[in-house]
């Protein structure tokens, strides 16, 4: 039997049903057996960083157990996003969904395809702020932990999302 690892992925999306597109992407990272014991963030709206113009985006992190490796589950991250209407066109264009991996238990990962922790969550509120509601006391490596990263960052334009909230469906957690 496989052992289970800590992963946490942050989720984005700004075109169509935005809340909608997130809640898919739970649902299917679930049912796809590549999460299970999932907790959920809060979902913050933000203006987009970096890129081309575009809207807003919806933003929420996730923690859950796993047995994929790193790349299995990025892999499964990115047939999810493929399978949700994800274009890979523009870089840093609009999207439907984006699946990051944030953090894979304590790894610390550098290969072509994937880094880990996510070289750039440090310094982004929009993924420091959902994440500090499920693991503040994280470990980002080289840069403290999230709660330490979320108070040296400014939370400018990062608004809770009232109007919606991910749901981890019963019998999933």
């Amino acid at each position: 039997m496989s052992s289970l690892s800590s992963a946490t992925l942050a989720l984005g999306s700004n075109l169509g049903d935005r809340a909608a597109n997130l809640q898919s992407a739970l649902d299917a990272l679930i049912d796809s057996g590549a999460l299970s014991d999932v907790v959920v963030s809060g979902i913050y709206e933000t203006e987009p960083v970096g890129g081309p113009e575009q809207g807003p985006y919806l933003n929420a992190v996730i923690r859950g157990k796993t047995s994929l490796t790193p790349h299995a589950l990025l892999r499964e991250a990115n047939r999810i996003e493929d399978e949700l209407g994800r274009v890979r066109m523009i870089h840093w264009g609009p999207r439907t969904i984006d699946i990051d991996i944030l953090a894979y238990g304590n790894e610390v990962l550098d290969t072509e395809d994937l880094v880990i922790p996510h070289p750039r969550a440090h310094e982004r509120a929009f993924v420091l702020l959902p994440w500090s509601e499920i693991d503040s006391e994280c470990e980002i490596a080289a840069h403290g932990t999230v709660a330490q990263c979320l108070s040296a960052v400014s939370q400018d334009g990062v608004i809770l999302f009232a109007s919606a909230q991910l749901h981890v469906k019963a019998g999933d957690f």
